[in-house]
């Protein structure tokens, strides 16, 4: 009997396909296999924390559009720009600014919807310095489902961290009408202050007059108080060619403080001299007096009355 030829390794595998020869182990092949799916997961949840808005990008400055919505914003507050430039220069941005994405077709690709005051104060510090640190800014990605939501984004954004004037408030609802975003001026301010009161947006709505007439007029429309905006909104519906003649009257010497504007404003609501002040229908206001004190009463004593009146009584002769 022969005895049997012991075979090497190398003799063994002669014939042998290579890519079997080089196919992992079940076990490697198992580990490959978990950990592409951990991958997948994560890319996942990257990709959702994004379209949710919950994952910060930082962005060049220039791929940011500024005026993808009309802003509300009228002026900015030199005191206000001043305080957030020296704070982004002392702690970087701390509050990311919110963008929707427009796609890549798109140039800037992302639209500003909050932010515009972070995003401005970044780009004075960047052509002001050159440093690299104000580039860029840090966004998070929102994606409202139509132009209303975004508009009311804005609007939310910048009633919590610095209050609109009526005047900004007004005019941000004519715009959006104006663009078509809204049928009407009604249904622009149920949308956009939804959570304001009747009484509030009766306001606002009661300023749309004066931003009709005035606006681009006017240097310091914002410094306007409530009661003085009431009386010119009412005196410009009421009176023919007066919302003519104050408009030239501001462009025409155009005011160098809002000081010297509300001095205006006060003049061109005082009546001539010589006559009487802005009472209304007399009979429905009952007026008594006493010793150092006049009492006016009645329902002609209204909102827009007490505005003209206090407006006459202390306008200079």
């Amino acid at each position: 009997m022969s005895k049997r030829r012991r075979l090497t390794p190398a003799q063994l595998l002669q014939g042998v396909p290579a890519e079997i020869l080089t196919r992992p182990p079940i076990a490697q092949v198992a580990a490959e296999t978990a950990a592409m799916a951990a991958f997948e997961e994560v890319a996942g949840e990257l990709r959702r924390a994004e379209a949710e808005g919950r994952m910060v990008l930082t962005l060049d400055l220039d791929q940011v559009a500024v005026d993808y919505l009309i802003r509300d914003r009228v002026v900015r507050d030199d005191d206000d720009t001043r305080a957030l430039r020296d704070s982004l220069r002392a702690r970087g941005q701390q509050v990311p600014i919110e963008v929707v994405d427009q796609g890549p077709g798109f140039q800037p690709r992302y639209g500003l919807i909050s932010g515009w005051r972070r995003l401005l104060a970044l780009w004075d510090l960047w052509d002001q310095t050159g440093d690299p640190r104000f580039a860029k800014v840090l966004a998070l990605i929102r994606r409202p489902d139509a132009a209303p939501q975004a508009y009311v984004a804005m609007i939310e954004e910048n009633e919590i961290r610095a209050g609109l004037s009526f005047y900004e408030r007004a005019r941000i609802t004519l715009m959006a009408v104006r663009a078509g975003v809204y049928e009407t001026e009604k249904k622009a301010l149920q949308s956009l202050f939804s959570t304001a009161s009747d009484a509030k947006r009766s306001k606002v709505k009661s300023f749309i007059p004066l931003v009709q007439a005035l606006d681009g007029a006017l240097r310091f429309p914002t410094h306007i108080p409530e009661r003085t905006g009431l009386a010119l909104s009412k005196a410009l519906e009421e009176q023919a060619g007066f919302a003519e003649t104050l408009r030239n009257r501001l462009l025409r010497r155009p005011a160098p403080s809002p000081q010297a504007e509300a001095l205006v404003l006060a003049q061109a609501m005082r009546p001539e001299k010589g006559s009487e002040p802005p009472v209304g229908d007399v009979s429905a206001i009952r007026l008594t007096s006493g010793k150092a004190r006049v009492l006016l009463e009645g329902p002609g004593v209204d909102s827009a009355f007490v505005a003209r009146l206090k407006i006459w009584l202390t306008a200079p002769d």
